[in-house]
């Protein structure tokens, strides 16, 4: 299955100049797939993982002379490794955290060679030990986004139609309803890779299920290696319990426990290091960049994937198979989230994308706005509505209150349609406004 972020490997691998590149994402989002199918295209790929392979952390003890270690690990595998065409792989790297001030070196001394390391855990190995500023580059990596799944599963001409869609032009009907039926099977499985490789080989919805499984065990699983023992427990129990407060501000209140803020904001604080969730932040929106008035007290919750998000929580899946539409109306949250998960999808990989939403309580009344971002030098508010829903008291608000939005959007199971300073469009068609139509376009054309 192709991903988008391999435009940006090809891109890296052809640069002139470029620096040894560190993959981040969370674990299974598909980091050591797509990394093996870049090295298809080098004469040697060289792979060492410090999981299943610890011995070769010794070779970084001594000291961290690249020629050396490049001898050693050529003379350890019985392999050559060139400047000139091979790829080095170091997986796990977050298991000898040397390794990853090693980087810099062979920025340094060997700046030919193609080095890339990636981990699940990198970030917290990075907190322990730094990174060499300017001398290494960063790709973030998340679960499958709708069009990687649309690729994946044969469906390239409606990716295509999707990416490049006018929001003034109406999708016929047929196609609009396959468009909301894939997406409701996207919705039941997710993203994570191998759930959607399992589900195109079998479509059995009950094998899909039991892999999600695995990937919830293997999660909790890792919080001994990040968490001290008397934090396990907490982040064993936000694991389990953010699920059910997705996209709503959050208060740690609204988890079941007897446990308090201080005891589980740092429990939190280890899931978003991990990738497992992700905040969106309060912002109040009156200039770019939207940082810039952030509360960082302040904050929603997304789920890394809609799929784990629904294992967690036990759900029934068969539903999105058979009607879609009364389950985007009833699992209106799973809805916000997906939308979350398909906006960091497109972001630009280099940077982590951060992600603000906006609210306001006056005079008795409440007002949201599920996200806002910067669109073309003008701040747009975004709403999402699961169902059929026309409401849009909030975003009236915001317009009014906001000169510098001049229209907001609405994402919904409606079709396209532009109504004054409202612009519509399908959940599915993400892609069609942030993506970046030569990346998007590429994937497409190599699926």
């Amino acid at each position: 299955m192709n991903r988008l972020i391999y435009y940006d490997l090809c891109c890296w691998k052809q640069a002139t100049t470029r620096k040894p590149l560190l993959l981040r994402g969370a674990r299974q989002v598909g980091k050591t797939h797509v990394v093996r199918q870049l090295g298809q295209t080098f004469k040697n790929f060289v792979e060492i993982n410090f999981e299943k392979t610890p011995q070769f952390k010794k070779i970084f003890e001594f000291d961290l002379d690249p020629v050396r270690i490049i001898k050693e690990i050529s003379i350890a595998l019985s392999v050559t490794i060139s400047s000139l065409d091979t790829l080095l792989f170091i997986d796990e790297i977050q298991e000898a955290p040397r390794a990853i001030i090693a980087l810099r070196y062979f920025y340094e001394e060997m700046p030919n060679l193609h080095v890339i390391a990636a981990g699940s855990l990198v970030d917290f190995a990075i907190e322990q030990v730094g990174v060499p500023v300017g001398r290494i580059s960063f790709l973030h990596m998340y679960p499958m986004s709708f069009i990687e799944y649309l690729c994946a599963s044969n469906h390239k001409l409606l990716a295509r139609e999707i990416i490049s869609h006018k929001p003034t032009d109406i999708l016929s009907d047929p196609i609009h309803i396959k468009a909301l039926r894939l997406l409701g099977e996207y919705m039941a499985i997710g993203g994570m890779p191998k759930v959607v490789h399992e589900w195109i080989l079998k479509q059995n919805l009950q094998s899909c299920t039991a892999i999600l499984d695995d990937i919830k065990n293997a999660y909790e699983q890792d919080f001994s290696k990040y968490a001290k023992k008397h934090q396990i427990k907490y982040v064993e129990l936000l694991f389990k319990n953010i699920p059910r407060v997705i996209c709503r501000p959050f208060k740690y209140s609204n988890i079941e426990s007897d446990y308090k803020k201080r005891e589980l904001e740092p429990a939190l604080w280890l899931l978003e290091k991990a990738g497992i969730v992700h905040q969106v932040t309060h912002t109040a929106a009156n200039g770019i960049p939207l940082g810039a008035e952030a509360n960082l007290h302040k904050f929603k919750l997304l789920m890394l994937d809609v799929g784990l998000n629904q294992a967690l929580l036990g759900l029934h899946l068969k539903d999105w198979f058979i009607d879609p539409l009364p389950s985007f109306v009833n699992k209106g949250n799973l809805s916000e989230n997906f939308i979350g998960q398909e906006f960091l999808a497109y972001s630009n990989p280099i940077d982590k994308k951060q992600i603000y939403y906006w609210g306001t309580e006056k005079n008795g009344g409440n007002a949201e706005i599920d996200y806002v971002f910067s669109l073309q030098g003008l701040i747009v508010p975004i709403e999402v509505k699961s169902g059929h829903g026309a409401t849009l008291q909030s975003m009236r608000v915001f317009l009014k209150s906001h000169p510098l939005s001049v229209y907001g959007i609405r994402f919904s199971t409606h079709n396209y349609s532009l109504h004054d300073d409202v612009h519509s469009y399908p959940l599915y068609a993400v892609s069609g406004i942030i993506g970046d139509k030569e990346r998007l376009t590429a994937l497409i054309d190599a699926s």
